[in-house]
């Protein structure tokens, strides 16, 4: 690295995240150097890894990126791996373990790839630190390879446990809610101060409490620990300025309200713990609520929900019928927006209605259609 005031990074997301993740990236004062699906790649300085990690809500990890080269044969990997400035990052006795991926790729085996990247990196390690074994007996680095049409790119986890594990979740119902895609849910929605955002089939609670973070500027990442707060590269200055400034710019006299129910008591109960343990009680409210009683009370309000897809909760057949149920019921609130959540291409003809717009979403390994209706057919 010629210059070690510049990194390259890579932020990782869920597929259709990758604009907020760039818009996050941005805004935080970073370079954007590419967008691709589920990977936005930026540069910055070192003090990226400790704001980053706790501010982006919408990306999985972030990693540092070593460098990238084509790869037609394990010599080709085993080589470029090796040329990569890894003493920079990690010391003799440190932890380096590997694991990656490869699509599309000639080097399709998982095992001798990450053979070949630890066989490359302890070499030069021998070399460089001029030692004749490795212990590998200090901080842990998680080194990881991503060989996408016989390119490899090579990278140290900086994020150790998913940044959608906000800490705050510690107790869920059936089939959760990503935290990363709740926030995009919510984003999507457009939020605002005079707005109610209600959730009526909150299950944990998920949505609810990523509206009460975004709209109080909380950083998702202040109140958990990262793998590379361990670094030695890093100096613990850079930690303690992210999280002060993380805690200045929180806003928590915003006045914003959002709403937590569900038909099932214990759905509505675990909400309550979890809205506890992220600290944002002053914006939720939970209560036990059919939603097709729901009623607008003369208020403005926007509705974001995750409903039974007829796969791990539901039949296909009583999905539905919720959904038909949803439609006529939903048709009633007036000038409120609705924004569902869905894998059922078919929702729009069992709601009964065309949506204004349509995005397409993964919540896991599950493609959905967030469905969005704007305003009421009256």
């Amino acid at each position: 690295m010629n210059n070690i005031d510049k990194f390259e990074f890579v932020a990782v997301c869920l597929f259709g995240l990758e604009k907020f993740v760039a818009e996050e990236i941005e805004a935080l004062g970073y370079e954007k150097i590419s967008v691709i699906d589920g990977r936005v790649t930026f540069k910055g300085g070192i003090s990226v890894i400790a704001r980053c990690n706790i501010w982006l809500r919408y990306a999985e990890r972030l990693y540092i990126k070593l460098g990238e080269f084509d790869v037609f044969s394990f010599d080709d990997l085993f080589e470029g791996t090796k040329n990569l400035p890894w003493e920079f990052w990690i010391g003799k006795d440190d932890m380096f373990p590997v694991k990656g991926r490869s699509i599309k790729s000639k080097l399709a085996s998982i095992p001798d790839c990450q053979k070949i990247v630890k066989k490359a990196v302890a070499e030069r390690f021998l070399s460089k630190h001029g030692v004749t074994v490795l212990n590998e007996t200090k901080t842990k680095y998680q080194i990881a390879f991503f060989i996408l049409n016989d390119k490899a790119t090579l990278m140290i986890d900086t994020s150790g446990i998913p940044l959608y594990k906000r800490g705050y979740r510690t107790e869920s119902a059936e089939a959760p809610l990503r935290e990363t895609l709740a926030a995009a849910l919510v984003k999507i929605s457009r939020p605002r101060e005079e707005v109610l955002l209600w959730d009526p089939f909150c299950g944990s609670g998920t949505i609810p409490i990523e509206a009460a973070l975004i709209m109080t500027n909380t950083a998702p990442g202040l109140n958990r620990n990262f793998i590379s707060e361990e670094f030695n590269a890093i100096p613990d200055i850079v930690w303690k300025n992210a999280r002060d400034e993380a805690k200045n710019l929180r806003n928590l006299s915003v006045k914003f309200e959002t709403y937590a129910s569900d038909i099932d008591k214990i759905c509505v109960e675990i909400t309550k713990s979890n809205i506890n343990r992220a600290g944002m009680g002053k914006y939720v409210k939970t209560f036990v609520k059919d939603a097709l009683t729901i009623k607008t009370e003369g208020r403005r309000g926007t509705i974001v929900c995750n409903p039974p897809y007829g796969e791990r909760i539901f039949t296909k057949e009583q999905a539905e019928k919720l959904y038909r149920d949803m439609g006529k019921h939903f048709e009633k609130l007036d000038l409120w927006q609705i924004y569902i959540l869905s894998s059922l291409e078919e929702l729009p003809i069992l709601y009964g209605r065309k949506p204004d717009k349509i995005k397409r979403l993964y919540n896991g390994m599950l493609k959905c259609n967030y469905f969005q209706y704007f305003k009421s057919r009256k």
